[in-house]
Parts: structure tokens; sequence; C-alpha cells
């Protein structure tokens, strides 16, 4: 199951196609970093451990590229719900254009929204 390019405006704008390799948040966002949410479809374990090898090297690949600060699946119920923090929402977008969770069905749904971290440990 793939998802339209609908399905992809989930958060009210194309997936960017070009890379994002700045490492900080802008001036203009201070300390704003991006949450990026997954939400499972029903009976996703199956389709999560045929993709889950390439989902897990595109998180390395963008937190070593600094932009993704973590990433991590919520338990208690194990749902298949997921969050990960970006430096950037191009970042994020990015992340989710191309991630195998997302192209090949894993991901009902997602969503990207602007988080203020206000224990920032970098402010000093």
């Amino acid at each position: 199951m793939h998802l339209t390019r609908t399905a992809l405006r989930r958060t009210g704008a194309d997936p960017p196609s070009g890379k994002v390799d700045a490492a900080l948040p802008s001036a203009e966002h201070g300390g704003m970093k991006y949450v990026l949410s997954y939400t499972a479809v029903d009976d996703f374990m199956p389709l999560a451990q045929a993709n889950g090898a390439a989902h897990v090297a595109r998180l390395h690949e963008f937190h070593d590229r600094g932009v993704l600060l973590m990433a991590g699946t919520l338990q208690e119920p194990m749902n298949g719900q997921a969050l990960a923090i970006f430096t950037s929402r191009e970042a994020a977008e990015e992340f989710v254009s191309a991630d195998p969770f997302v192209v090949n069905g894993v991901v009902a749904s997602w969503d990207v929204r602007p988080w203020h971290e206000v224990l920032d440990p970098d402010a000093g």
C-alpha cells in the first residue's frame, strides 16, 4: 500500500524534494524544534518487521546529519505510535517523504508540529 499525495499533504505541504543540511534550527526559530508523530495501521507489526532495517537506517542517516535529535515508540500500549524530534520542519518532511514505513504502508497517518523546548539544555 502506498500513500497518495493527498495523504502526504497531511501537514499542509508537499514533501520537499531537496535535502536539508542545517544541523541547528535557524535563528528565526530560536529553540524551536519539530515533533513528527506517526500512527500505524492496524496489524502493523508484519509490515514494520519487513521494513524495519531500512527505516532504522534512515533514522541513523538523519541523526548523523544532525537534524534528527531523538526518536522512539510510545509504550503501554505498544500500538505503533511513534515520535521523533527534528531541528526543522523541512528535515521532518524530508524524512517522511522517503521513509520506508510511510511509503510501504506501516504508517496510517503522520503529523509535524512545532515544539518550543522550555528546558533547552543549549539555552545557557
